[in-house]
């Protein structure tokens, strides 16, 4: 491909995650073809699926040009439940972040007062791997008791399927946390 991919601060791998991916696709605001298109959700007026670049995602072309958000500016911190932060962190979120698909409404961890980098989506052995702390933390999002229940729901996790867990990590401190979600 051309050009290297822009670094975006809170998605550092949007090709892992799978919100980006190569495409000869000629982006809609743009007009060019610079070999990777967004591939995750986007919400404005226009119908936007699969043509829109990362670079206008980055530079803010896309929110200027079309009104596009790429997660609900609201869903930055959880509607309230996490870390409130600055306006101006949870609209480079929204506007300037490429997001990413999961089941319900799309939700972006914060912590340290800011928001956290997406790692991607989870199932139970990727849980398992970042430690009891990650495990803990998506099971009291839940609000559930450690009970059968939630060792069934923890077993159930799957990065392709569902339930799904979605983590991220601090910019600051490196805590890994989170949500799960399912139809």
């Amino acid at each position: 491909m051309g050009e290297p991919l822009p670094r975006f601060r809170y998605h550092p791998d949007p090709i892992a995650t799978e919100s980006v991916e190569s495409s000869s696709v000629t982006c809609a605001c743009c007009d060019r073809a610079r070999g990777y298109v967004y591939t995750g959700p986007v919400y404005c007026e226009e119908e936007h699926e699969d043509d829109i670049c990362p670079w206008c995602i980055a530079d803010g072309s896309a929110h200027d040009k079309f009104g596009a958000e790429f997660t609900d500016l609201a869903g930055v911190g959880d509607y309230g439940s996490w870390e409130k932060v600055d306006r101006s962190i949870a609209e480079e979120v929204a506007f300037r972040t490429p997001g990413f698909s999961g089941w319900q409404q799309e939700r972006w961890f914060t912590c340290c007062k800011d928001a956290a980098a997406f790692l991607g989506r989870a199932g139970y052995s990727d849980l398992l791997k970042h430690g009891p702390e990650v495990v803990e933390s998506i099971r009291t999002e839940l609000g559930w008791d450690d009970g059968r229940e939630w060792q069934e729901y923890l077993k159930a996790l799957s990065r392709d399927g569902q339930p799904t867990a979605y983590l991220f990590r601090c910019n600051h401190c490196g805590r890994v946390g989170g949500y799960s979600d399912f139809t």
